[in-house]
C-alpha cells in the first residue's frame, strides 16, 4: 500500500498543478507518458470528482506543510478495502457487459462454444501439425477487450510469439489446440477460463471477457525445443 500511496500522490501532483499546454520537448513527453501511465494505475479507484477534490486537498496541504487533516499511516488499512471493494464493483460491471457479446458472438455463423465456455470460429483453415496441450507453438495474436480497445499484439512487435500450451491460461490451451499450422481463428474467451477475477490490472480489468485473432505458424515438442521467448503479456495468470 506504501507503494501504492506514492503512486496516488505523484499522478495528483500532475492533475493539481497541470499546464493546458501540450508537451513539445521530448522531455516534456516522457514526463506526459509518464502521466498516462500514472492514471491507468490510479483507475483501480475509479475516483469521483468530489473524491478527487480531496485527494487533490491532501496534496495541497502536504505540499504546503500544513498540519494534516488524516494521518496517511492510520488510513492505509482503509485505502485498500476501498481499492478491493471498487475492484469487486469493477469485475461485475465486466462480467455484465460480456455476458450479451457472448451470447450474440455464440450465435454467429461458423461459431463452435465448447463445454468450458471457449467461443471458437474458423477464419482460415490450416494444412500443417495440429498441436497438443503439451507442445510449443509459434503464433502472431492480437487480444483485444469486447469493445474493440487492443490490448496487446505480436503483430505489431513484429515477432511471433512462441508459447508452451501448457503454460498458458485454459482458453489458449484449448482453443490453439483446435487449430492446424496455417491457420488462423479467433478465440473469445470468458473470463472464467482467462484472467478470471482479478484480471492484469491496468491493461485487462478484472472480470474481462478477452478476444484473439490468432496465427498458427508453427508446431514443436515442447521437451525437445529450446527455452521459448514469452511475450510481454503472458495468456496465464493466477
Amino acid at each position: 500500500m506504501r507503494k501504492l500511496m506514492v503512486v496516488v500522490c505523484v499522478a495528483l501532483i500532475a492533475v493539481w498543478g497541470c499546464s493546458p499546454e501540450a508537451p513539445k520537448t521530448e522531455d516534456q513527453k516522457a514526463f506526459y507518458a509518464l502521466g498516462v501511465h500514472l492514471s491507468k494505475q490510479l483507475s483501480v479507484f475509479d475516483l469521483t470528482p468530489e473524491e478527487l477534490k480531496y485527494v487533490q486537498l491532501g496534496m495541497s496541504d502536504a505540499a504546503g506543510g500544513k498540519k494534516l487533516a488524516a494521518e496517511p499511516e492510520a488510513n492505509m488499512q482503509k485505502l485498500g478495502e476501498l481499492a478491493q471493494a471498487r475492484m469487486q464493483k469493477a469485475t461485475e460491471k465486466q462480467k455484465a457487459l460480456a455476458k450479451p457479446f457472448l451470447e450474440k458472438a455464440a450465435k454467429e455463423a461458423g461459431v463452435k462454444k465448447t463445454a468450458s465456455g471457449l467461443i471458437y470460429k474458423e477464419i482460415k483453415a490450416g494444412t500443417g501439425a495440429q498441436p497438443k496441450a503439451t507442445d510449443l507453438v509459434k503464433v502472431h495474436y492480437v487480444g483485444t477487450l469486447i469493445d474493440g480497445k487492443e490490448f496487446d499484439s505480436s503483430v505489431k512487435r513484429g515477432q511471433p510469439a512462441e508459447l508452451p500450451l501448457s503454460q498458458v491460461f485454459p482458453c489458449w490451451t484449448e482453443g490453439v489446440s483446435m487449430m492446424k499450422v496455417g491457420g488462423k481463428s479467433k478465440l473469445i474467451c470468458p473470463s472464467e477460463i482467462a484472467y478470471g477475477d482479478r484480471g492484469r490490472p491496468p491493461v485487462i480489468p478484472g472480470g474481462a471477457t478477452l478476444v484473439f485473432e490468432v496465427e498458427l505458424l508453427d508446431v514443436k515438442d515442447a521437451k525437445s525445443a529450446a527455452r521459448p521467448s514469452m511475450p510481454p503479456l503472458q495468456p496465464k495468470a493466477k
